[in-house]
Protein backbone atom coordinates (compact mmCIF):
# COMPACT_ATOMS: atom_id res chain seq x y z
CA UNK A 1 0.00 0.00 0.00
CA UNK A 2 1.27 3.42 -0.86
CA UNK A 3 0.28 6.57 0.94
CA UNK A 4 -2.57 8.58 -0.61
CA UNK A 5 -2.64 12.36 -0.65
CA UNK A 6 -5.80 14.42 -0.62
CA UNK A 7 -8.20 11.81 0.69
CA UNK A 8 -8.88 9.25 3.38
CA UNK A 9 -7.17 5.90 3.30
CA UNK A 10 -9.64 3.38 4.71
CA UNK A 11 -9.24 -0.25 5.69
CA UNK A 12 -12.03 -2.74 6.37
CA UNK A 13 -11.14 -5.88 8.31
CA UNK A 14 -11.94 -9.41 7.22
CA UNK A 15 -10.99 -12.64 8.97
CA UNK A 16 -10.12 -15.30 6.41
CA UNK A 17 -10.17 -18.96 7.43
CA UNK A 18 -9.25 -20.39 4.03
CA UNK A 19 -7.42 -18.96 1.02
CA UNK A 20 -10.40 -19.74 -1.23
CA UNK A 21 -13.14 -19.10 1.32
CA UNK A 22 -16.62 -19.09 -0.20
CA UNK A 23 -18.63 -15.89 -0.25
CA UNK A 24 -21.77 -17.89 0.52
CA UNK A 25 -20.71 -19.29 3.91
CA UNK A 26 -22.12 -16.19 5.60
CA UNK A 27 -22.67 -12.54 4.76
CA UNK A 28 -19.61 -11.07 6.49
CA UNK A 29 -17.22 -11.04 3.54
CA UNK A 30 -19.93 -9.79 1.22
CA UNK A 31 -20.65 -7.04 3.75
CA UNK A 32 -16.99 -5.95 3.73
CA UNK A 33 -16.89 -5.80 -0.06
CA UNK A 34 -20.20 -3.94 -0.35
CA UNK A 35 -19.11 -1.42 2.29
CA UNK A 36 -15.82 -0.93 0.47
CA UNK A 37 -17.68 -0.23 -2.75
CA UNK A 38 -19.97 2.25 -0.99
CA UNK A 39 -17.10 4.13 0.66
CA UNK A 40 -15.24 4.38 -2.65
CA UNK A 41 -18.10 6.60 -3.85
CA UNK A 42 -17.46 9.17 -1.10
CA UNK A 43 -15.64 12.33 -2.27
CA UNK A 44 -13.40 12.38 0.81
CA UNK A 45 -12.11 8.82 0.28
CA UNK A 46 -8.90 8.18 -1.67
CA UNK A 47 -8.59 4.41 -1.20
CA UNK A 48 -10.25 1.43 0.44
CA UNK A 49 -8.46 -1.82 1.24
CA UNK A 50 -9.69 -5.07 2.75
CA UNK A 51 -7.41 -5.93 5.67
CA UNK A 52 -7.08 -9.57 6.71
CA UNK A 53 -6.46 -10.02 10.44
CA UNK A 54 -5.70 -13.77 10.38
CA UNK A 55 -2.57 -15.66 9.32
CA UNK A 56 -4.22 -17.04 6.17
CA UNK A 57 -2.25 -16.07 3.07
CA UNK A 58 -3.82 -13.71 0.56
CA UNK A 59 -3.72 -15.39 -2.85
CA UNK A 60 -5.45 -15.34 -6.20
CA UNK A 61 -7.86 -17.94 -4.81
CA UNK A 62 -9.94 -15.23 -3.11
CA UNK A 63 -13.45 -15.09 -4.62
CA UNK A 64 -13.33 -11.39 -5.49
CA UNK A 65 -11.42 -9.14 -7.87
CA UNK A 66 -8.35 -7.90 -5.98
CA UNK A 67 -7.77 -5.16 -8.51
CA UNK A 68 -11.19 -3.75 -7.66
CA UNK A 69 -11.05 -4.60 -3.94
CA UNK A 70 -7.36 -4.78 -2.99
CA UNK A 71 -6.74 -7.10 -0.07
CA UNK A 72 -3.73 -6.86 2.24
CA UNK A 73 -2.49 -8.09 5.59
CA UNK A 74 -2.67 -5.97 8.72
CA UNK A 75 1.11 -5.61 8.60
CA UNK A 76 0.93 -4.20 5.08
CA UNK A 77 -1.86 -1.82 5.98
CA UNK A 78 -1.00 -0.49 9.43
CA UNK A 79 1.20 2.45 8.38
CA UNK A 80 -1.05 3.66 5.59
CA UNK A 81 -4.48 4.09 7.15
CA UNK A 82 -6.49 7.06 8.32
CA UNK A 83 -9.51 4.96 9.29
CA UNK A 84 -9.77 1.24 10.05
CA UNK A 85 -13.27 -0.24 10.14
CA UNK A 86 -13.33 -3.41 12.20
CA UNK A 87 -15.96 -5.58 10.53
CA UNK A 88 -14.98 -9.19 9.87
CA UNK A 89 -11.77 -9.54 11.87
CA UNK A 90 -10.81 -8.10 15.25
CA UNK A 91 -7.66 -6.09 16.00
CA UNK A 92 -6.07 -6.64 19.39
CA UNK A 93 -4.94 -4.16 22.03
CA UNK A 94 -1.41 -3.90 20.66
CA UNK A 95 -2.56 -3.34 17.09
CA UNK A 96 -5.06 -0.76 18.33
CA UNK A 97 -2.34 1.12 20.22
CA UNK A 98 -0.14 1.13 17.12
CA UNK A 99 -2.91 2.53 14.95
CA UNK A 100 -3.80 5.22 17.47
CA UNK A 101 -0.16 6.28 17.83
CA UNK A 102 -0.08 6.79 14.07
CA UNK A 103 -3.25 8.89 13.98
CA UNK A 104 -5.64 6.23 12.70
CA UNK A 105 -9.26 6.23 13.83
CA UNK A 106 -10.97 2.92 14.62
CA UNK A 107 -14.61 2.12 13.92
CA UNK A 108 -16.54 -0.90 15.18
CA UNK A 109 -18.93 -1.85 12.38
CA UNK A 110 -21.67 -4.08 13.82
CA UNK A 111 -23.70 -6.16 11.41
CA UNK A 112 -24.64 -9.21 13.49
CA UNK A 113 -27.30 -9.97 16.08
CA UNK A 114 -24.60 -10.13 18.74
CA UNK A 115 -26.88 -9.94 21.78
CA UNK A 116 -28.91 -12.89 20.49
CA UNK A 117 -25.73 -14.85 19.76
CA UNK A 118 -24.38 -14.23 23.25
CA UNK A 119 -27.69 -15.14 24.90
CA UNK A 120 -27.72 -18.45 23.05
CA UNK A 121 -24.07 -19.07 23.84
CA UNK A 122 -24.67 -18.56 27.55
CA UNK A 123 -27.98 -20.38 27.84
CA UNK A 124 -27.46 -23.28 25.44
CA UNK A 125 -23.77 -24.14 25.86
CA UNK A 126 -22.56 -22.75 22.56
CA UNK A 127 -18.98 -21.68 23.33
CA UNK A 128 -17.81 -18.45 21.70
CA UNK A 129 -14.80 -17.10 23.55
CA UNK A 130 -14.79 -18.72 27.01
CA UNK A 131 -12.99 -16.55 29.58
CA UNK A 132 -10.91 -14.85 26.89
CA UNK A 133 -13.28 -12.09 25.80
CA UNK A 134 -11.49 -8.97 24.56
CA UNK A 135 -13.68 -5.88 24.25
CA UNK A 136 -11.83 -2.98 22.70
CA UNK A 137 -12.30 0.22 24.73
CA UNK A 138 -10.74 2.51 22.14
CA UNK A 139 -13.22 2.71 19.28
CA UNK A 140 -13.76 6.20 17.91
CA UNK A 141 -17.24 5.27 16.67
CA UNK A 142 -19.70 2.39 16.59
CA UNK A 143 -21.62 1.94 13.36
CA UNK A 144 -24.43 -0.62 13.19
CA UNK A 145 -26.77 -1.70 10.43
CA UNK A 146 -30.47 -0.88 11.02
CA UNK A 147 -31.80 -4.40 11.53
CA UNK A 148 -29.64 -5.18 14.57
CA UNK A 149 -30.21 -1.94 16.48
CA UNK A 150 -33.34 -3.02 18.35
CA UNK A 151 -31.77 -6.10 19.93
CA UNK A 152 -28.11 -5.22 20.12
CA UNK A 153 -27.55 -1.45 20.35
CA UNK A 154 -27.38 -1.39 24.14
CA UNK A 155 -25.17 -4.48 24.14
CA UNK A 156 -22.73 -2.69 21.84
CA UNK A 157 -22.81 0.55 23.80
CA UNK A 158 -22.37 -0.83 27.29
CA UNK A 159 -19.46 -3.12 26.43
CA UNK A 160 -17.71 -0.78 23.99
CA UNK A 161 -18.42 2.33 26.11
CA UNK A 162 -19.40 4.46 23.13
CA UNK A 163 -22.72 5.54 21.62
CA UNK A 164 -23.73 3.51 18.57
CA UNK A 165 -25.32 4.99 15.47
CA UNK A 166 -27.31 3.41 12.63
CA UNK A 167 -25.65 3.50 9.21
CA UNK A 168 -27.04 2.64 5.77
CA UNK A 169 -27.36 -1.02 4.88
CA UNK A 170 -25.51 -1.62 1.61
CA UNK A 171 -25.89 -4.40 -0.94
CA UNK A 172 -24.74 -4.99 -4.50
CA UNK A 173 -25.83 -7.66 -7.03
CA UNK A 174 -22.28 -8.21 -8.24
CA UNK A 175 -21.77 -11.57 -6.54
CA UNK A 176 -25.17 -13.07 -7.26
CA UNK A 177 -24.73 -11.97 -10.87
CA UNK A 178 -21.22 -13.41 -10.99
CA UNK A 179 -22.30 -16.73 -9.53
CA UNK A 180 -25.34 -16.90 -11.85
CA UNK A 181 -23.81 -15.90 -15.17
CA UNK A 182 -23.43 -19.46 -16.46
CA UNK A 183 -26.92 -20.56 -15.43
CA UNK A 184 -29.86 -20.50 -17.83
CA UNK A 185 -31.22 -16.95 -18.15
CA UNK A 186 -28.32 -15.87 -15.89
CA UNK A 187 -30.20 -17.47 -13.02
CA UNK A 188 -33.21 -15.15 -13.27
CA UNK A 189 -36.71 -16.42 -12.58
CA UNK A 190 -38.74 -17.75 -15.45
CA UNK A 191 -42.26 -19.23 -15.28
CA UNK A 192 -42.60 -23.00 -15.39
CA UNK A 193 -45.64 -25.06 -16.17
CA UNK A 194 -47.05 -27.41 -13.58
CA UNK A 195 -46.98 -27.42 -9.77
CA UNK A 196 -44.48 -25.19 -7.99
CA UNK A 197 -41.29 -26.08 -6.14
CA UNK A 198 -41.32 -24.28 -2.80
CA UNK A 199 -38.04 -23.52 -1.04
CA UNK A 200 -37.11 -22.53 2.52
CA UNK A 201 -33.43 -21.57 2.95
CA UNK A 202 -33.13 -20.34 6.53
CA UNK A 203 -29.74 -21.02 8.17
CA UNK A 204 -31.41 -22.69 11.18
CA UNK A 205 -28.53 -21.71 13.44
CA UNK A 206 -30.66 -19.72 15.87
CA UNK A 207 -34.12 -18.30 16.47
CA UNK A 208 -33.51 -15.30 14.21
CA UNK A 209 -33.84 -17.17 10.90
CA UNK A 210 -35.52 -20.53 11.45
CA UNK A 211 -37.51 -22.69 9.05
CA UNK A 212 -40.58 -23.70 11.08
CA UNK A 213 -42.99 -20.89 10.22
CA UNK A 214 -42.11 -20.98 6.51
CA UNK A 215 -42.83 -24.72 6.59
CA UNK A 216 -46.15 -23.97 8.29
CA UNK A 217 -46.99 -21.43 5.57
CA UNK A 218 -46.33 -24.07 2.93
CA UNK A 219 -48.45 -26.55 4.90
CA UNK A 220 -51.41 -24.18 5.09
CA UNK A 221 -51.22 -23.56 1.34
CA UNK A 222 -50.89 -27.28 0.65
CA UNK A 223 -54.06 -28.01 2.62
CA UNK A 224 -55.95 -25.62 0.36
CA UNK A 225 -54.29 -26.17 -3.03
CA UNK A 226 -52.25 -29.39 -2.98
CA UNK A 227 -52.42 -29.69 -6.74
CA UNK A 228 -50.36 -26.48 -7.11
CA UNK A 229 -47.41 -27.64 -4.99
CA UNK A 230 -44.88 -30.10 -6.37
CA UNK A 231 -42.42 -30.21 -3.46
CA UNK A 232 -41.32 -28.29 -0.36
CA UNK A 233 -37.54 -28.15 -0.05
CA UNK A 234 -36.07 -27.12 3.31
CA UNK A 235 -32.32 -26.57 3.14
CA UNK A 236 -29.90 -26.44 6.09
CA UNK A 237 -32.28 -28.85 7.82
CA UNK A 238 -30.84 -32.31 7.30
CA UNK A 239 -29.25 -32.20 10.76
CA UNK A 240 -32.58 -31.26 12.34
CA UNK A 241 -34.35 -34.06 10.51
CA UNK A 242 -31.74 -36.57 11.71
CA UNK A 243 -30.98 -35.42 15.23
CA UNK A 244 -33.89 -33.41 16.63
CA UNK A 245 -36.69 -35.62 17.87
CA UNK A 246 -38.77 -32.55 18.63
CA UNK A 247 -38.39 -31.21 15.08
CA UNK A 248 -39.28 -34.57 13.58
CA UNK A 249 -42.31 -34.89 15.85
CA UNK A 250 -43.62 -31.47 14.80
CA UNK A 251 -42.97 -32.06 11.09
CA UNK A 252 -44.79 -35.39 11.23
CA UNK A 253 -48.00 -33.54 12.13
CA UNK A 254 -48.05 -31.91 8.71
CA UNK A 255 -49.87 -33.21 5.63
CA UNK A 256 -47.12 -31.97 3.31
CA UNK A 257 -44.62 -34.15 5.19
CA UNK A 258 -46.82 -37.21 5.73
CA UNK A 259 -47.73 -37.24 2.04
CA UNK A 260 -44.04 -37.17 1.09
CA UNK A 261 -44.13 -33.73 -0.51
CA UNK A 262 -41.35 -32.28 1.68
CA UNK A 263 -37.62 -32.93 1.77
CA UNK A 264 -35.06 -31.75 4.33
CA UNK A 265 -31.71 -31.05 2.70
CA UNK A 266 -28.19 -29.86 3.48
CA UNK A 267 -26.43 -26.65 2.54
CA UNK A 268 -26.54 -25.06 -0.93
CA UNK A 269 -25.40 -21.74 -2.28
CA UNK A 270 -28.30 -19.44 -3.01
CA UNK A 271 -27.85 -18.60 -6.72
CA UNK A 272 -27.49 -22.21 -7.84
CA UNK A 273 -30.45 -23.47 -5.81
CA UNK A 274 -32.64 -20.65 -7.08
CA UNK A 275 -31.74 -21.23 -10.68
CA UNK A 276 -31.95 -25.00 -10.77
CA UNK A 277 -34.44 -26.07 -8.10
CA UNK A 278 -36.76 -23.24 -7.04
CA UNK A 279 -39.96 -21.48 -8.09
CA UNK A 280 -40.97 -19.77 -4.82
CA UNK A 281 -39.02 -18.87 -1.66
CA UNK A 282 -40.71 -18.66 1.75
CA UNK A 283 -38.91 -16.97 4.63
CA UNK A 284 -39.29 -15.81 8.21
CA UNK A 285 -37.12 -13.74 10.52
CA UNK A 286 -37.18 -12.35 14.05
CA UNK A 287 -35.33 -9.05 14.58
CA UNK A 288 -33.35 -9.27 11.34
CA UNK A 289 -35.52 -7.42 8.89
CA UNK A 290 -32.84 -6.76 6.25
CA UNK A 291 -30.53 -9.41 4.86
CA UNK A 292 -28.66 -10.20 1.70
CA UNK A 293 -30.54 -13.43 1.05
CA UNK A 294 -33.80 -11.54 0.50
CA UNK A 295 -32.08 -9.12 -1.84
CA UNK A 296 -30.41 -11.87 -3.88
CA UNK A 297 -33.75 -13.67 -4.27
CA UNK A 298 -35.67 -10.56 -5.29
CA UNK A 299 -32.98 -9.22 -7.62
CA UNK A 300 -33.21 -12.45 -9.58
CA UNK A 301 -36.98 -12.09 -9.79
CA UNK A 302 -38.02 -15.04 -7.62
CA UNK A 303 -41.22 -14.57 -5.64
CA UNK A 304 -40.26 -14.14 -1.97
CA UNK A 305 -42.89 -14.59 0.73
CA UNK A 306 -41.40 -12.90 3.80
CA UNK A 307 -42.08 -10.90 6.98
CA UNK A 308 -39.17 -8.41 6.89
CA UNK A 309 -40.87 -5.11 7.69
CA UNK A 310 -37.85 -2.95 6.81
CA UNK A 311 -38.18 -4.00 3.17
CA UNK A 312 -41.91 -4.66 3.00
CA UNK A 313 -42.07 -3.30 -0.56
CA UNK A 314 -39.98 -6.25 -1.76
CA UNK A 315 -41.51 -9.59 -2.66
CA UNK A 316 -44.77 -10.68 -1.05
CA UNK A 317 -44.84 -9.34 2.51
CA UNK A 318 -46.80 -10.84 5.38
CA UNK A 319 -47.10 -9.40 8.85
CA UNK A 320 -45.07 -10.60 11.82
CA UNK A 321 -45.65 -14.24 12.73
CA UNK A 322 -49.00 -14.49 10.93
CA UNK A 323 -48.83 -17.83 9.12
CA UNK A 324 -52.31 -17.38 7.68
CA UNK A 325 -51.27 -14.06 6.14
CA UNK A 326 -48.17 -15.78 4.79
CA UNK A 327 -50.35 -18.52 3.34
CA UNK A 328 -52.55 -15.92 1.66
CA UNK A 329 -49.51 -14.32 0.02
CA UNK A 330 -48.18 -17.72 -1.06
CA UNK A 331 -51.51 -18.63 -2.66
CA UNK A 332 -51.40 -15.26 -4.43
CA UNK A 333 -48.01 -16.20 -5.84
CA UNK A 334 -49.25 -19.60 -7.00
CA UNK A 335 -52.27 -18.10 -8.76
CA UNK A 336 -51.09 -14.76 -10.14
CA UNK A 337 -47.31 -14.33 -10.12
CA UNK A 338 -46.47 -15.73 -13.53
CA UNK A 339 -48.94 -13.38 -15.19
CA UNK A 340 -46.76 -10.39 -14.29
CA UNK A 341 -43.33 -11.87 -13.58
CA UNK A 342 -41.52 -9.33 -15.77
CA UNK A 343 -43.14 -6.38 -13.96
CA UNK A 344 -42.24 -8.01 -10.65
CA UNK A 345 -38.59 -8.36 -11.67
CA UNK A 346 -38.41 -4.72 -12.75
CA UNK A 347 -40.04 -3.55 -9.52
CA UNK A 348 -37.68 -5.58 -7.35
CA UNK A 349 -34.62 -4.08 -9.00
CA UNK A 350 -35.98 -0.57 -8.77
CA UNK A 351 -36.80 -1.01 -5.07
CA UNK A 352 -33.35 -2.45 -4.36
CA UNK A 353 -31.61 0.55 -5.92
CA UNK A 354 -31.79 2.42 -2.59
CA UNK A 355 -29.27 -0.03 -1.11
CA UNK A 356 -26.71 0.11 -3.92
CA UNK A 357 -23.27 1.66 -3.35
CA UNK A 358 -23.94 4.26 -6.03
CA UNK A 359 -27.18 5.49 -4.42
CA UNK A 360 -26.80 9.23 -3.77
CA UNK A 361 -28.41 9.02 -0.33
CA UNK A 362 -26.10 6.18 0.72
CA UNK A 363 -23.03 8.09 -0.43
CA UNK A 364 -24.12 11.30 1.27
CA UNK A 365 -24.76 9.57 4.60
CA UNK A 366 -21.41 7.78 4.67
CA UNK A 367 -19.67 11.03 3.72
CA UNK A 368 -21.43 12.72 6.65
CA UNK A 369 -20.45 9.91 9.03
CA UNK A 370 -16.81 10.17 7.99
CA UNK A 371 -16.83 13.96 8.38
CA UNK A 372 -18.29 13.59 11.89
CA UNK A 373 -15.62 11.04 12.77
CA UNK A 374 -12.79 13.32 11.68
CA UNK A 375 -14.12 16.17 13.79
CA UNK A 376 -13.65 14.08 16.95
CA UNK A 377 -10.45 13.74 18.89
CA UNK A 378 -8.86 10.30 18.65
CA UNK A 379 -9.77 8.17 21.68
Amino acid sequence: MSSSIGGLRIGITIGLHQENESLWTNGIKQNAVYLAEALKQCPSVASVHLVNTTAIAITAALPWDQARWPTVTFGQAKDNLDVLIELGGQVDAGQTAYLKTHGCRLISYCCGVEYVNVMQSVLFDRPMWGYNLFVNQRYDAIWMVPQVANTSQSYFETLRRRPAQVVPFVWDPIFVNQRSRDFEHQGEYRPRSGPRRLTVMEPNNDIVKFCMYPVFIAEEAYRQQPQDIDILQVTNADRLARESKEFVAVMNQLDIVRQHKAVFLGRFDTPQFLSQMTDVVISHQIENALNYFYFDVCWQGYPLVHNAHMCSDLGYYYEGNDVQDGCRRLLEVLVTHDGSWQDYLAHQRQALSRYLPGCAQVTAEYERLLATLLQQAIV
